[in-house]
């Protein structure tokens, strides 16, 4: 084979320029016919990947729990104020950083770590209340195995890759199987087959199309209004200006819906614990303890360490339990900004003086006069107009 288009020997090479000859006109020429069969061959195959990957999480039911566990629990690192850390190597990692932005733009905390920066001090990133997300089609990347080795085991770890059986995955080797969930995204076609090349393609796609299913499923059970928390974090360019509300943001675009929230099992005498259990399930961080009563996420982050987790939450009225008959009733049709003026117009008089107390729950009233959404007044106001937060239980 010679050595090049225009050295036959080796001595010929040696003499070639530095810079390399134009390629004259119609060398190595593709028909463009080809080109087109080629590029449409491309698409077909993704286009299959993405068909197989539809298919496997609208029947396969181990997929579908996995997919709903990695939602609970990324969401409940979210509430709890941990991050996200995104890891992949070439390819993959570019769809994870996109995965990243994505997150990032919905207020999910996340992070992208190189996983050979993270070997050079990078991995100072990584928290003890965060979550690792792996994106590795092989699920064998060398780079990959050698950060999990350094990555805590006691981190919630989610992988994506092309294995569908969580056993023999080598992500999980050493790690309880409690804290791993699967997420398989195979292809049907091989690269190599389909393409004659290795080249990351189909493969990349559905990791893609995976990962953004996951950031929105992540998005609609974090945020009563995905839209709005998006514009909030994409104020700029096209998008920003697509998705920007077309007047006053309304109270009932922040609020989580009643309904939503889930009732403590334990109804006889519910406990600190049940809260704790329960809010750990919840996709919002509320719960409710009994139909006339609820507890708001933040009260449930004032629960001290030393708490006794069997007390019982009767004898926590007025202290983070809230009863119905205490919220204050919002129109849901109302402004953010008329609520505030409300709650500021309130605080002047005698009977409004509690309005302002951190823990403060709005119930929003839809046209029905029903409460349908409760808000914490913290979503309303700004922390230098609340009175200061009781202490923590």
């Amino acid at each position: 084979m010679p050595l090049s288009l225009y050295a036959k020997t080796q001595e010929d090479f040696l003499r070639l320029p530095l810079t390399p000859p134009d390629f004259h006109d119609g060398l190595d020429k593709v028909p463009d016919d080809d080109i087109i069969e080629l590029a449409t061959h491309v698409i077909a195959i993704e286009r299959d990947a993405l068909t197989n990957l539809h298919n496997l999480y609208r029947s396969n039911l181990a997929a579908q729990r996995n997919f709903k566990q990695a939602v609970h629990v990324i969401g409940r690192t979210s509430r709890q104020g941990g991050r996200v850390i995104v890891s992949g190597m070439g390819k993959s990692g570019k769809i994870g950083q996109k995965f990243v932005a994505t997150l990032n733009s919905f207020g999910i905390r996340s992070a992208f770590l190189h996983p050979t920066e993270a070997m050079h001090g990078d991995l100072g990133m990584v928290g003890l209340n965060d979550t690792v997300v792996i994106l590795t089609y092989s699920g064998r990347t060398p780079e990959i195995l050698s950060l999990l080795s350094y990555l805590p085991a006691s981190l919630p770890l989610v992988a994506v890759t092309s294995y569908d059986d969580a056993h023999s995955c080598p992500l999980f080797t050493g790690r309880s199987s409690s804290l791993c969930t699967l997420l398989p995204a195979p292809i049907p076609r091989t690269e190599v087959d389909a393409f004659g090349v290795p080249t990351p393609t189909s493969s990349t796609t559905t990791a893609l199309a995976l990962t953004d299913a996951l950031a929105l499923a992540l998005a609609h059970q974090l945020h009563a209004s995905p839209s709005a928390i998006f514009h909030h974090y994409h104020p700029g360019g096209a998008i920003g200006a697509s998705v920007a509300p077309t007047g006053p943001q309304l109270v009932r675009s922040i609020a989580t819906k009643v309904d939503d929230v889930p009732l403590i099992e334990n109804q006889s005498n519910p406990t600190i614990l049940d809260a704790l259990l329960t809010a750990a399930s919840s996709a919002s961080g509320w719960v409710r303890p009994s139909l006339e009563t609820i507890i708001a996420p933040r009260q449930i982050q004032r629960i001290g360490r030393g708490a006794d987790l069997k007390q019982s939450l009767s004898s926590l009225k007025d202290a983070i339990v809230v009863e119905k008959a205490d919220w204050i009733s919002i129109p849901a049709a109302n402004s953010i900004q008329e609520a505030k003026d409300w709650i500021l117009h309130m605080r002047q008089s005698s009977r409004g003086r509690t309005f302002l107390e951190s823990g403060t729950i709005l119930g929003i009233v839809d046209a029905q006069q029903c409460v349908s959404g409760v808000v914490e007044i913290e979503e309303i106001m700004d922390e230098d107009q609340l009175q200061q937060q009781p202490r923590r239980i």
